[in-house]
This record gives structure tokens, sequence and C-alpha cells, in this order.
């Protein structure tokens, strides 16, 4: 004797070997024994064989048409020898009986499963609908494979075309589009990004990164509405200083400004002043919301989000010519030992005389002219004094760090001469010294503002967002701890309130701090242990890390752009670890493979076979290593 019993949604058989009241021991086709309950049993049979039945009643089972049997079923529930009885017009026998088990199980939008072997009739107006589903979903599913034999093809159907972007960054898994793509993806074994591209969705692969990035980050897009500037509710006072700023000739947001005075007794008197958004930019305004949503400018080569508004940036960045509010820090200092004797904070008007460009003063204002006193510089009376503060001020902090500090690393500025959309506007890398005397300068003002008022925070009980490194390890916190890596006893950001949000963050508690004193922990905005400031350092890091590198990705590209239009095939690089090396003539590391085994710093000689604009790699080949000479200076891209 045989049995049908169903498992795990399936239809099985089995030779019975014994039976129990609760279930039966069974063996199948392939000599394995199991239980099986009762409950689960259709039918039992003798005739005929197992793989006989199955076979017959499958192939029977599809030529029932499922129309006339729904209309041949009962009203209401029943079992497989009643409807069989009504559709074979006789009692049926086991192969039919399993046909039509199988034929009602394969129809679940015809008949409703009420039990083991029971069913309902669906009724008509749900029939109607679940059948109208059912054709949608075919229909659905023709289209869609359609859509992937045509994306396959390197044709992309519109309704393809119009979703590219969310496809890339946040694809709907159930979309027709994203299915279609997903098949094509599969015969052409490439990646979504590298279809689309190829198929034409973007005009070129710029065009795919800064929207994949917009996408994610500013869905809304980059421009502010316009919006008024509140005033700052005061007179404040105008300083009688001449303060310049130095910065590359592309910044438009200038945050400090420099000025020197010599006193009577040979100390100097060195004002360096910081733009005030803070007065006017205050915590929990909707202009705060709006920085705050950025946490810091987003820069890449020929263009930049800014973090503030135009509004906001025009009426606070230090312009030359037009007296501008300014947090100011005034350090009286000996130049010989770089003692700090006095320091006086304020809150100001500035009138910046000038805002000097590196990319005009850093051939003139070089090391050698510094040291030369016969030579007249441009802004002679201002630099040279600061100069001659900012090495001692350097020295003293070379002395708590332990060793010199390595200024030797070639940095590079990009400029897109066109539009920074179009690949194919000229870009120009143009490589320059971190030791170059103008940046140190400013350098070492910045960080003695960013140490001075990250202590003066500390003395009045006030939290602040610090940057510390301790036993190598650099991280942000609320209160002050040193910075071994710089030399100071405390560093917190202050000295970009324009352009990052710590840096505003940390000026409304300084405007606290110098209006009120030691009143200061009583109405500065941000209290010990605010939660809310813990809540921005961690946005603050997770954000500035993206825009970092959405920046590094950018520089990368217009790299790979510079060296096509230099038609560089051939280019010299330094070993930095295994496979890895750094260009020497452009800011970009690239994976070498097949590099033989050498020392970090080796200079080699390498092949560039092939860009991938895509991925943001170089397909390039080793040739050979450079022996027994000295690096070569990096170029300027012309």
């Amino acid at each position: 004797m045989y049995v049908l019993y169903e498992e795990d949604g399936a239809f099985k058989t089995g030779h019975i070997m014994t039976e129990a009241d609760a279930t039966l021991q069974i063996e199948s086709e392939s000599g394995k024994r199991s239980k099986v309950k009762r409950a689960n049993c259709i039918f039992t049979f003798a005739s005929p064989s197992p793989d006989i039945l199955i076979s017959q009643a499958e192939n029977l089972a599809a030529e029932i048409d499922l129309p006339f049997l729904w209309e041949c079923a009962p009203a209401d529930e029943f079992d497989i020898d009643t409807m069989g009885a009504e559709y074979f017009g006789h009692p049926p026998d086991t192969l039919e009986k399993t046909t039509l088990l199988f034929r009602l199980h394969s129809a679940p939008i015809y008949f409703h499963r009420r039990g083991r072997g029971r069913y309902r009739a669906a009724p008509p107006d749900i029939l109607s609908a679940a059948l109208a589903a059912q054709e949608k979903k075919q229909r659905a599913a023709a289209q869609t494979e359609e859509w992937a034999q045509a994306i396959a093809a390197g044709q992309l159907p519109d309704e393809v075309a119009q979703a590219a972007m969310s496809l890339v960054t946040k694809p709907d898994k159930n979309s027709q589009a994203w299915k279609a793509l997903e098949a094509a993806c599969a015969m052409r074994q490439t990646t979504p990004e590298r279809l689309l591209l190829d198929s034409g969705a973007w005009p070129h692969a710029l065009a795919l990164h800064k929207g994949r990035f917009l996408a994610t980050h500013f869905p809304r897009g980059t421009a502010f509405a316009p919006c008024e500037v509140p005033g700052i509710g005061r007179e404040l006072p105008l300083a009688e200083v001449d303060a310049y700023s130095v910065d590359d000739i592309s910044t438009t947001e200038i945050d400090d400004a420099l000025s020197v005075t010599r006193l009577p007794d040979g100390n100097l008197r060195v004002g360096i002043h910081i733009a005030a958004p803070g007065l006017s930019v205050t915590k929990d305004s909707m202009l705060d919301k709006l920085a705050r949503a950025r946490m810091s400018t987003v820069y890449m080569p020929g263009d930049k989000i800014p973090m503030q508004p135009d509004e906001v940036i025009a009426a606070f960045s230090l312009d030359e010519g037009r007296p501008v509010p300014a947090l100011s820090l005034y350090v009286v200092a000996n130049p010989e030992t770089g003692e700090i004797l006095s320091h006086e904070s304020r809150l100001e008007r500035v009138v910046v005389r000038a805002n000097l460009r590196h990319n005009s003063l850093d051939a003139l204002i070089t090391e050698e002219s510094l040291a030369d006193s016969s030579i007249e510089l441009p802004h002679n009376d201002w630099i040279r004094p600061l100069w001659q503060l900012a090495l001692a001020l350097c020295k003293q902090r070379e002395t708590v760090r332990g060793k010199p500090e390595n200024n030797n690393r070639v940095e590079y500025s990009f400029y897109v001469e066109g539009d920074p959309d179009n690949p194919d506007s000229t870009v120009r890398i143009v490589p320059r010294l971190r030791n170059a005397p103008l940046d140190r300068l400013v350098a070492e003002y910045m960080i003695l503002a960013n140490s001075t008022w990250g202590g003066l925070l500390a003395t009045h009980g006030l939290p602040g967002i610090y940057r510390s490194q301790q036993t190598g390890r650099v991280r942000m916190s609320t209160h002050a701890l040193p910075h071994e890596a710089i030399g100071v006893p405390q560093y917190a950001w202050c000295t970009s309130p324009l352009r990052r949000y710590v840096d505003l963050v940390n000026q409304w508690q300084l405007i606290a701090a110098i209006e009120h004193g030691v009143s200061a922990p009583l109405v500065a905005p941000f209290k010990p242990r605010d939660a809310d400031l813990f809540a921005i350092i961690g946005g603050f890091e997770s954000q500035y890390v993206a825009w970092h590198d959405f920046q590094n990705n950018m520089e990368r590209f217009w790299c790979m752009r510079w060296l096509q239009q230099q038609q560089i095939t051939e280019c010299e690089a330094t070993v930095l670890k295994e496979d890895l090396v750094r260009l020497s003539h452009a800011p970009m590391i690239v994976r070498l493979n097949g590099l033989p085994s050498l020392d970090r710093g080796q200079r080699i000689k390498l092949q560039i076979n092939r860009f991938d604009e895509l991925a943001l790699e170089m397909d390039c080949q080793y040739l050979s290593s450079i022996e027994n000479e000295q690096p070569e200076d990096p170029i300027e891209a012309t």
C-alpha cells in the first residue's frame, strides 16, 4: 500500500511499512525511511506505482482548463473526491484524484486552500481582481525583460534613464527599473554604475561622481533660499590697526587677518582677527540650522559648496576696505624668544587694508628674501616682524614636541579654467611647499589663536570643541587636552567660523567669555557636559569624512585629466609600501601591479596604460628603478 502526503508544500509518495494512530512509517523510492504524520496524508492507494502516478498526474494536470474547472467547482468548500465526481462525472480513481489535486494546488488564484486536500473556489470578484493583478505582473515581467535586453545592448529606456541616479544611490530593489538593470548587469558581467554610464545615463564620469554625491548629501540642492542676516545689536569699536589677510586666489570666505605693532620696549603687539558670524548666526536660529546641516564648506577643484549662505559670507568675510565685525586676539610677545607676555580678546570692527594672495606673493616672499634685511619686501613693515615672531613661536613648539616639524611636504592647488562640470576644461595643478613663509606664518598665528582661546574657554569653565593628540591618538572632545603633535597644551578650532561649524560653536562660547567674564557659564550657549555638544562632535566628524573623501575623489579625477591633457604616458613615482606608489608630479597615489619588492622611498619610472575615470584608478606598468639621483622638483602644470 502507498500513501500520497504533503511535506514542506510539496506532494510526495511512499510505501507504507507500518501504521500507528497518529503516524505512518514509510519508505521512499530511494529507500529512505521516515515517519509521516497521519494529518499530512491525503489518501492511500495500491496502484499505480508512485513514480508512474506522479509523472502521469503532472502531465495530465497541465491539460486541465482552469476557468472551466473553476466553473465546475461547488460554491462551498470541497474535497478532492467531491470535486472529482463533479468534474469527471464519476468517482475519480487514484490517477484522476492526483491529477485534480495537482491542478487545484497549482492555481491559488482560482482555488483557495482550506486544509489537506480541501479547497474552495475563489469568489468571482476576488478572482477577477487576482487575474487582473496577475496579468499586470506578467506585463511588468515582460517589460522588465525587454528593458534588460535593451540596457545590455547599450540602449537606455527613458524610464530607466530618469531613475539612473537613484539606482546608484538609493535603489528601490522592487522596482522594474532596478530589476531590469540588475538582469542586464548579470548579462554583461559589470556594475550598475559602469553599465549606466556606458549606456549614456550621464555624459561622463565626472557627472556621475558629482551627481551621486549631491543626490546623497544634498537631495534638495545646494542653493540657499534668500535670507536676511540679523543685526548684531550693538556698536563695536573700530580697531586702529593695519590688518592684512593671506589666502589662495580662489578663496572668497576670508576668515582671518593679522596686524602687528612694534612697541617702544621692542616687543610686538600682534592682532589675530577672525570673522565673527557668531554675533548674528546664533544658536538654534534659522541660520544656525543651515550651517549645522552642512557642518563645513565642501571643497572640490574649481568649485565649492559653502557652509553659510552668501548673505552671511558677504556680511562677515574680512574683505578689504570695509569695517567688518571681528573677534580679535591681541598678544604681546618677545619676538626673540617667542614668550607671550600678555593676551587680550576683543569684539570689534576691523578694516583689512588688503586681501593678499599666495599666487602673487609666494615667489617674492621667500626664506632667503626674509633673511636679507636689505631687501624691501611687499608690506615689509608687516611681514618682517610677524615672520620673526612666527619663527620663535615655532621653535617653542618644537621644543615641546621634541623634534622639528616636517614642513617639506608638497601641497597642490587645483585651478579649473572654465566650467568645473565639464571634464574637458583645462586644469592647472600648482605645487606649493608647506614651508613657504606665508603659509608657515599664517599657520603659526592660527595655532597661537586656537591654543590661547582654547585655554581661555577652560579658564572660564566653558566647554568647547577641542582637537587633541596624546600617545598618537587624535580625537575631538569637549575639554582641554594637549595636542602633542602640534606642541600646545590645548587646541580648539576657532579660526574658520565661516567655513567650519565647530569653529562657529567655539566662537559662541568665546563671545560669552569675553562679554560676561566669570558669569559666562550662566549665559553661554553650551553648558558643561551638554549632550548637544557631543552630538555636534559626532555629526561633524562623520560629515567631515564624507566631504574629505569627495574632495579626494574629485582631485583624483582632475589629476587623471591633467595627465591626459599634458599627454603624459611615462612619469616618475616614489614607492610608499608594497604596491603603492606616489606620482612625483601630481598628488595621486596609485596601485602598481607587478611592482618588484622595493624599499620605501625608492624612485621608479612607470608607464600609464589606461585611465579609469569611473573607478578613479590608473592601469600602470613598472618600467625601471631610478638609482643615484636626487628627486626632481615638482613641475607646475601649465
